[in-house]
């Protein structure tokens, strides 16, 4: 394989051992027993469980120490470099997705966005599985590629969600690159929003058939140079589209250039018009890879909703209760009550990352939901903005914030768990919070934390 060719006489550092250094380091070490690897963290509490006599370990504060005197630096998308100079190192900087792109065969389809990768994500690869194809799931999702790579060949179809992170050196693009939108976040990972926008484009260097968002105000602000092979995705605008190819809505009817692809109206799982939008993009790269239609438009209508993305969690005491714990942002927060509609209670609030709460403050002054369930830190801003429209609730814990929730919301309407912010200042991840949510809602003590309740 080309991929071992490549690897074979190269001096390797893994830069970040998580579940991507572990894998990158497990093929190395596959097809390559007695190879000399280095292993660089900044964390010193790493697993060595995996590791032998070959590995040479830098760990902690001076991990980037000589860095450059390596090949090839394989990073992890966790390995945060924003505070560092990488003028010295930075061309040989190399990730997993970028290996895949450059040494493997097969259709590769990267997609990206601040928000709709992990759904759009999966529902691109329920379409091509539903059609026959040999297609594989991969990136930021969660299945690291080096897992799967010895499996792709002439006829594999890779659909590979990507992030700001993995995409920040990137060099190489896939067949067919998607870039669904972008709002600010991760601004804590970045040194400004134009690093954070300059980092999703790379998702698209070409050459690369590239579907883009026609309508989003960051990605209009960039200066790109759009292919007119290029698709544009348009959501709200009837006129006006600057492309020539383009996948757009109208009378509630979805369009390709002149054919139509699907009615909007039709009852699907997954709900929201900013998940049809991204849909859009589905059928958009479905018309390219010449695919079945109809086929595309059922897979759309019947995939499930992922887990904490306005999952429904049950009716309990009168209330439905659902959990957003993927919204970080304050745009999708707002998408989630729109969608959900009858909300009364929401519960937000999460890590301050510099992502101002404005827009979300002002769609709640004149929204109908009544209560508002504070936490810190951003929620602690929400709270001072909104304590005298709305009734508003302070709690540092998910705990109290159900039992407030069952308290005051109305019955037969919606509670939901939907942060607008990150969830780092208390939890690992969005899916723990989410998680401890569920548990609180049902009253499953699986955490001593639900022990109040």
């Amino acid at each position: 394989m080309k991929i071992l060719e490549f690897l074979e006489n190269k001096n390797i550092v893994i830069l970040g051992f998580g579940k991507q250094g572990k894998a990158t380091f497990d093929y190395i070490r596959k097809h390559f027993p007695n190879k000399k690897i280095t292993i660089a963290d900044k964390n010193t509490d790493i697993d060595k469980s995996l590791l032998d006599e070959n590995v040479e370990l830098k760990l902690g504060d001076n991990y980037l120490e000589d860095i450059d005197k390596y090949d090839l630096i394989i990073k992890a998308p966790g390995v945060i470099l924003k505070d560092e100079d990488t003028t010295k190192f930075e061309n040989k900087i190399i990730t997993d997705y970028e290996l895949l792109l450059k040494y493997t065969k097969g259709i590769k389809i990267g997609i990206t966005g601040t928000k709709g990768k992990s759904t759009t994500s999966t529902v691109l690869y329920n379409v091509l599985k539903d059609q026959g194809k040999k297609v594989f799931l991969l990136g930021n999702i969660g299945n690291p590629i080096f897992n799967f790579i010895d499996e792709i060949d002439e006829d594999s179809y890779c659909v590979i969600e990507v992030s700001s992170h993995t995409l920040e050196f990137a060099k190489t693009s896939p067949d067919i690159s998607i870039l669904l939108n972008i709002f600010p976040e991760h601004l804590d990972h970045v040194n400004s929003i134009e690093d954070y926008i300059k980092a999703k484009f790379n998702i698209a260097i070409k050459p690369c058939r590239f579907i883009y968002n026609g309508e989003n105000e960051l990605m209009a602000k960039y200066n790109y140079n759009y292919d007119e092979d290029d698709v544009g995705i348009y959501f709200n605008r009837l006129d006006n589209y600057n492309s020539k190819n383009k996948v757009y809505l109208k009378d509630k009817r979805i369009y390709f250039n002149n054919e139509f692809l699907m009615n909007s109206d039709e009852p699907r799982k997954i709900k929201g018009d900013h998940m049809l939008n991204n849909f859009m993009f589905v059928l958009a790269v479905a018309k390219l890879l010449n695919l079945d239609l109809n086929k595309t438009v059922e897979t759309i209508k019947n995939t499930e909703p992922l887990s904490h993305r306005m999952e429904y969690v049950g009716k309990f005491d009168g209330i439905y209760f659902y959990d957003d714990a993927i919204a970080t942002i304050p745009i999708a927060t707002i998408n989630c009550i729109k969608t959900l509609e009858n909300v009364d209670t929401l519960i937000c609030g999460g890590m301050d990352r510099g992502v101002v709460q404005d827009e979300l403050i002002d769609f709640l002054k004149t929204d109908k939901l009544r209560n508002i369930i504070c936490m810190p830190e951003t929620g602690n801003i929400i709270y001072d903005k909104l304590k005298d429209l709305k009734q508003c609730y302070k709690t540092d814990t998910i705990e109290e914030a159900v039992k407030i929730a069952k308290e005051v919301t109305e019955k037969e309407k919606v509670c939901v768990l939907s942060p607008a912010a990150s969830s780092y200042n208390s939890f690992k991840s969005f899916e723990e919070k989410g998680n401890l949510y569920k548990a609180c809602v049902s009253n499953i003590i699986f955490s001593k934390k639900c022990k109040n309740l």
